[in-house]
């Protein structure tokens, strides 16, 4: 099989389309899915955060795996594990067994999307890489603008439970879509590391100073979009009263926002380098990080306000993830699936993080969100600029 930029961009994206639709299709029903747990919203909004955590765990343990064994028994295992606890979630009866069965779903959804930047990193590198992965990116943003608008035709249709056969559904596609159409893409000639090595090659990530940086930037960026995510039930439906119907529209228009700033980054690459547009990211993303503060504080946080400011902080996810990814792995090609994976863990990790610090203490205000946003927009910024120094010119 011949693997062209083009075709890479959709089969990675297709297997990356997973996550959001894990945790974008069920927040219109989230109300749905509270009452029938038994529990309160913010509550039932943790169970995000525990999808997060286990799809952070999942790709610490399966990205190494990958480089192990290859790219295709783990994509496709992970496929699997994931499409049965879909399946699980719709017998669920109380809060504890959804917060179970979403851990387990994310397992195997961690071990699927640890491959994509792994197989673009087989096939392509530096600046070719990154318009490979903006590519991707753009693609994969249809994912969580459809999937709020699929969750809530389908809880119209029947009720929640409706919404995690369908993501089991999708889970079987993509397997068959996977076991015909990609074929395997790790150099069989490079060694497997061992368990021991795998430690060292996390401790190698670790220590490289510039590649933390490029880290800290995701991470940070990543949490503050997430501290949004995990609070848009309560903000959209009951801080504004919002119906179900309405939220897909104020939630979508931010992946819009996303996929444009992605086509903006491939073409500001041609005359820019992946760090300079990583750090105006960053910059333009604190800057609405304190807009938004300043709003609330001034008692100005109306919706209209909030989902203009949000849809700039958003976008600025086009200009930092691609590039971050492309350039850390410009420093780790020789074990790709293992540095994506560490990013990924971190990433995702400080998306819990921010998903518990929005929902776990149920305060009935804009401030938790807010202030998670400004934080992780201030630690982003600090930790790009003092581990990875000054951008790298075109």
């Amino acid at each position: 099989m011949s693997l062209n930029a083009r075709r890479v961009a959709i089969l990675v994206a297709a297997n990356t389309a997973l996550a959001p639709f894990a945790i974008d299709a069920y927040l219109p029903a989230m109300a749905a899915l509270a009452a029938r747990v038994g529990a309160s919203i913010h509550h039932t909004e943790l169970s995000i955060s525990v999808f997060l955590a286990g799809f952070a765990i999942g790709q610490l343990l399966f990205g190494p795996l990958s480089d192990r064994l290859g790219r295709k028994p783990v994509l496709l295992g992970g496929l699997v594990v994931f499409m049965l606890a879909s399946l699980a979630i719709t017998t669920i009866g109380s809060l504890s067994e959804l917060l179970v069965w979403r851990f387990v779903q994310a397992l195997g959804g961690g071990a699927c999307v640890v491959n994509s930047a792994a197989i673009v990193r087989d096939c392509f590198s530096g600046r070719e890489a990154a318009s490979v992965m903006s590519t991707m990116v753009m693609i994969m943003m249809l994912a969580p603008l459809v999937a709020p608008v699929v969750g809530s035709g389908l809880l119209y249709l029947a009720d929640w439970w409706l919404i995690f056969v369908f993501l089991a559904v999708y889970a079987a596609f993509l397997l068959w879509l996977m076991s015909t159409r990609l074929p395997e893409t790790r150099d069989p000639t490079l060694p497997a590391a061992s368990p021991r090595q795998v430690l060292r090659n996390y401790a190698s990530v670790f220590r490289h100073r510039e590649g933390m940086g490029y880290i800290s930037a995701v991470a940070a960026s990543f949490g503050g979009l997430f501290a949004f995510v995990t609070a848009s039930p309560y903000l959209y439906l009951e801080h504004f009263g919002l119906s179900p119907a309405i939220y897909p529209l104020v939630f979508g228009i931010n992946v819009v926002v996303i996929a444009l700033s992605n086509r903006l980054n491939i073409h500001l690459l041609k005359s820019r380098s992946p760090q300079q547009n990583l750090h105006l990211g960053l910059t333009v993303q604190l800057a609405a990080a304190g807009v938004l503060a300043l709003a609330a504080a001034a008692g100005a946080a109306s919706l209209p306000v909030i989902v203009l400011v949000i849809m700039v902080y958003a976008g600025m996810i086009g200009l930092i993830t691609p590039n971050a990814m492309s350039a850390l792995l410009d420093h780790f090609g020789h074990m790709s699936a293992t540095a994506t994976a560490l990013m990924g863990g971190i990433k995702f990790g400080a998306a819990a993080l921010a998903g518990v610090m929005v929902g776990a203490f149920e305060i009935e205000s804009l401030w938790p969100m807010v202030l998670t946003m400004l934080v992780a927009s201030l630690v982003g910024n600090w930790g790009l600029r003092t581990l990875a120094g000054r951008p790298v010119p075109a």
